[in-house]
């Protein structure tokens, strides 16, 4: 089976080469996303040796990650993986993340930071928390980490997946709409690096946490989920 690993890319020249490296020893192919980096990334990503495609304009990790499994389909990938670029998740847990898949025991696997209670930030397990009560609720499905962008799909689940969000609210958008159509979803646990707490993000965390907060209500009403 043929896997690809999805990268979507914003303002990560310090990170990027280490991430696709590690990539590449698991995956058959890379795929990274530059979402209109105003750093040297998009540079940086030329020389790697990647397939690779630019947003002129930052349009949002939603939008750099559909655009990536668009044209990790059309290169003919059977699963493709999905990670951040910024160093947060390990490329050498890939394996792990695409196990189920592999075995054929899952459609949608998700890379999850709570199983083994790695430590991080309280106002980030505060939203995390927030939200996937949001997502889990009166649902027989319980999910333990509903934002991880550390996942793997199956070549028939993407076919049939529409996403739309452009923004972080396409983290819970991907899992209501996966639910909807009965997929298997399986969590499999991974580490979870922060840098730098003050850092690591580039929006507020308190806007951040409220948009995906109100696009998971948005899709659970919109889909009645």
């Amino acid at each position: 089976m043929q896997t690809i690993a999805v990268i979507p890319a914003y303002n990560v020249e310090k990170t990027i080469t280490q991430v696709v490296k590690g990539a590449k020893k698991y995956c058959d192919t890379v795929v990274v996303v530059d979402d209109g980096s105003s750093d040297n990334t998009p540079n940086i990503i030329q020389g790697l040796g990647v397939k690779y495609a630019v947003h002129w304009e930052n349009q949002g990790q939603g939008a750099a990650t559909r655009t990536g499994i668009k044209i990790a389909l059309e290169l003919g990938a059977d699963v493709v993986v999905t990670l951040d670029s910024d160093g947060q998740h390990d490329p050498n847990e890939i394996s792990q993340v695409l196990k189920p898949i592999l075995d054929g025991k899952a459609d949608l696997v998700i890379g999850t930071r709570f199983i083994n209670k790695h430590k991080i930030p309280h106002y980030r397990k505060f939203g995390i928390d927030v939200i996937n009560w949001l997502y889990n609720i009166c649902n027989g499905r319980q999910l333990v980490d509903t934002q991880s962008c550390f996942r793997a799909f199956a070549r028939q689940l993407n076919n049939r997946l529409d996403m739309e969000e452009d923004g972080f609210g396409s983290s819970t958008e991907v899992l209501i709409k996966v639910r909807k159509m009965k997929a298997r979803i399986i969590e499999v646990p991974i580490s979870c690096i922060y840098h730098n707490l003050k850092q690591d993000s580039t929006m507020n965390p308190i806007k951040h946490g409220l948009m995906v907060a109100f696009k998971t209500i948005y899709w659970r009403l919109k889909l009645w989920a």
